[in-house]
């Protein structure tokens, strides 16, 4: 990618990312520290399994759709995975040669915008039947606090004991 073509905290961005893909250090440290708290979110969702069950059995205010999908708009703009994707993939099927390159981007967000909220709809209209179904019963959602901690502790300890290409 052309220097010129970034603003600075991108290319800060990229040279972090270039620090921690270089120095086994700092990439130990990075994924140690990754693994240790997703076990401590898999060990607080175990332990707080049942306060879960009872938070999603009652009866929850309803919000307008509107609200919902601006919480969404946010979930997705803010979401380090969308932004990673924006900076490190959609560059790469820019042609620098035929110019616009601002044209050539905004057109590629678009498809990925459509895309994407073409896929979140069907995820969330899954989602929120899941939810009603796992609602109906408190020993459902305990269930699957328990199980999301326990993948969640599995998880870490895959992070933390894989190795890397160093």
């Amino acid at each position: 990618m052309p220097s010129g073509c970034c603003p600075s905290w991108l290319r800060w961005l990229f040279g972090l990312g270039a620090i921690i893909a270089e120095s086994v250090v700092v990439f130990t440290v990075v994924k140690l520290a990754g693994a240790a708290y997703l076990v401590c979110l898999g060990v607080q969702a175990i332990r707080h399994r049942a306060d879960a069950a009872t938070t999603a059995t009652t009866d929850v205010a309803p919000r307008s759709h509107r609200r919902l999908v601006g919480e969404g708009i946010i979930v997705g703009a803010t979401n380090p995975k969308t932004i990673a994707f924006f900076v490190a993939v959609l560059p790469q099927f820019v042609d620098y040669r035929a110019g616009a390159v601002a044209l050539q981007l905004a057109e590629l967000g678009a498809i990925f915008v459509v895309l994407a909220l073409c896929c979140d709809s069907i995820w969330a209209l899954a989602a929120g039947s899941a939810r009603d179904w796992f609602a109906r019963s408190p020993r459902r959602i305990s269930r699957l606090s328990a199980t999301g901690g326990v993948m969640m502790i599995g998880l870490g300890g895959v992070l933390a004991f894989s190795g890397n290409k160093h």
